[in-house]
């Protein structure tokens, strides 16, 4: 695992300016084409609102920056000890312009990114985006291992989507555990009203997902179920991470934990997660 520290960078150069963003961005190309191609708009209009919100962040960035890196080794040993995986990925720290929080990258064993503007400095909250994040990273060299054919995967399949937040959600509760049951899905405290409404209308969320898959667009569906910017049918965005999550412990208890970890190769899987969506 290699660090990818831009924050240092962001912190010493710091101006309020367009100009001064542009420069950074150009400092690691690589890292902010990811970022602006899926994870935040490249706009003008963008950086402008950017610039006027981190002061307000300033101070909660330097408190994670301080413990991010000590955090991500703790987990990443975690992981080690109970999945025997080791990680030969980059960890890229960055300022983002208040896109997403953080991610994994498009690629089988994929690199991650966390954007410190959007975390909360607390260290529960951090342990719990970081195992999340590297729970897809596990999800995948797991599978990797197996024999996954990785060119049968369609990765543009909310049953796919599904499946992946479920298993990321499972191992960060496995290698972090003793955190509060919401924030394993908020990475806050913000998450008791969500998680409450989910679990009280199970049945209800697994059937308006399931009619979404039949009439939507994968975009659609990607922005009404799993952007923090959806949430339109019921008032809470990213029901399907807790949708993904019963599917995926669901599966733990018909197969076993690392059966159903590989089970997207499965030659039945999304008729598999149809049947549940629907039952």
């Amino acid at each position: 695992m290699k660090i990818v520290d831009t924050v240092p960078y962001f912190l010493d150069n710091y101006q309020p300016s367009k100009n001064f963003l542009r420069s950074y961005y150009m400092k690691f190309p690589g890292i902010f084409k990811e970022y602006f191609l899926y994870h935040c708009k490249d706009t003008e209009e963008r950086h402008i609102q950017s610039i006027k919100r981190y002061p307000q962040v300033l101070t909660s960035i330097k408190l994670i920056h301080n413990e991010i890196v000590t955090i991500i080794k703790e987990v990443e040993q975690n992981y080690l000890g109970m999945y025997q995986v080791n990680f030969p990925i980059d960890i890229n720290l960055i300022v983002g312009g208040f896109g997403s929080n953080a991610y994994s990258h498009k690629q089988i064993i994929p690199n991650v990114t966390f954007a410190l503007e959007k975390l909360s400095p607390e260290s529960s909250h951090l342990q719990a985006i970081i195992a999340h994040e590297l729970g897809h990273v596990t999800h995948n060299i797991i599978s990797d291992k197996a024999g996954n054919d990785w060119s049968k995967v369609q990765w543009n399949n909310p049953l796919i989507w599904l499946f992946q937040e479920g298993a990321a959600t499972h191992f960060s509760r496995k290698t972090s555990s003793g955190l509060p049951s919401s924030v394993y899905f908020s990475y806050d405290d913000n998450g008791d009203e969500w998680l409450e409404f989910a679990s009280s209308h199970k049945k209800e969320i697994q059937l308006e997902f399931a009619k979404d898959l039949v009439k939507s667009s994968p975009q659609e569906i990607f922005r009404e179920w799993f952007s923090i910017n959806g949430g339109k049918t019921f008032g809470f965005p990213r029901l399907a991470y807790f949708l993904g999550d019963l599917l995926f412990q669901e599966k733990v208890l018909q197969v076993g934990e690392m059966n159903a970890i590989i089970s997207w190769k499965d030659h039945n899987f999304e008729e598999v997660v149809n049947s549940w969506l629907e039952y």
